[in-house]
């Protein structure tokens, strides 16, 4: 059973690969059109403007009005910083190392412990998951020419 349940988790892990392989090779095909990233970077950038996350924002703050000002956010900021480094021909490994070093600003380095780290990961997933959801959404139903 103990062989079972290790060869089930290696197929996950397998499948999650090859998963995070495709994503990127359809994004780095994406990057290098620049007419898609700017009409994407637009499209991002027009859904700040209008203020269609402000539903989200209001769930985020809801949360954390009792926790440090620092936390507040954190998501909406991690994507600003992303759109804000995507440009035409950006490698992805450049895209990634930015989040990379968000996560390491905003979750990883403020974690005191083991299970604070673990709390505000799960916590920071579960948010980064839902905007990334609405802002998808909104792409979909409100800007569809970004979303191509």
């Amino acid at each position: 059973s103990s062989s079972l349940t290790e060869a089930k988790e290696f197929v996950k892990r397998l499948r999650r690969q090859t998963d995070l392989c495709n994503m990127v090779k359809t994004v780095r095909a994406l990057l290098n059109n620049n007419s898609t990233v700017t009409v994407l970077r637009s499209g991002l950038h027009a859904i700040f403007n209008e203020k269609s996350l402000d539903v989200t924002k209001d769930l985020f703050q809801e949360k954390f009005r009792n926790l440090k000002k620092r936390q507040k956010n954190i998501q909406l900021k991690c994507l600003k910083n992303f759109i804000s480094s995507l440009t035409s021909s950006t490698d992805i490994r450049d895209l990634l190392s930015s989040l990379s070093s968000d996560l390491q600003t905003f979750v990883i380095k403020p974690s005191k412990s083991k299970e604070a780290f673990k709390e505000q990961a799960s916590d920071f997933m579960l948010k980064w998951n839902f905007l990334l959801s609405t802002v998808g959404k909104i792409l979909t139903i409100n800007r569809t020419d970004s979303f191509g």
